[in-house]
């Protein structure tokens, strides 16, 4: 799937990452695993341009992560996903409290980490108008 993804062949992923959503909801339930297979779904929606069909599947990421993970590193980077579809769909009111909350968990978690210093030059472009996501 993401092989598929990464080669630009996302219209070919989205169905298999659909059954692989209803399957790991199936055989796993409410797991951390149905979590990430719906993340990568919205993924591939954002990226083929149906960032109207992300939105909602990336809400309800980042509230099962909470749930089901709490403060941990792929809350934080749902968060990010979230931020950036809202940017993508002209919600920048929204997208930049959610980003200016990644970097400070991004900073309290990881540190001075890649992640962390690509959410601040993001933030920092977002500030300025620019369209970097």
């Amino acid at each position: 799937m993401s092989v598929r993804r990464q080669a630009g062949r996302t219209s070919e992923a989205i169905p298999i990452l659909e059954q692989v959503v209803a399957d790991r909801q199936r055989l796993l339930g409410d797991h951390p695993d149905t979590v990430t297979a719906r993340a990568n779904l919205a993924g591939s929606y954002w990226q083929a341009g149906r960032t109207d069909e992300a939105i909602p599947i990336e809400e309800q990421v980042v509230a099962d992560y909470e749930r089901l993970l709490g403060d941990h590193p792929n809350t934080v980077t749902a968060r990010a996903n979230l931020a950036g579809s809202y940017r993508q769909a002209g919600r920048t009111s929204e997208a930049i409290p959610i980003l200016e909350q990644v970097v400070a968990d991004r900073q309290r978690l990881l540190g001075d980490h890649p992640d962390t210093v690509a959410a601040v030059r993001v933030l920092e472009a977002w500030h300025n108008g620019n369209r970097a996501t």
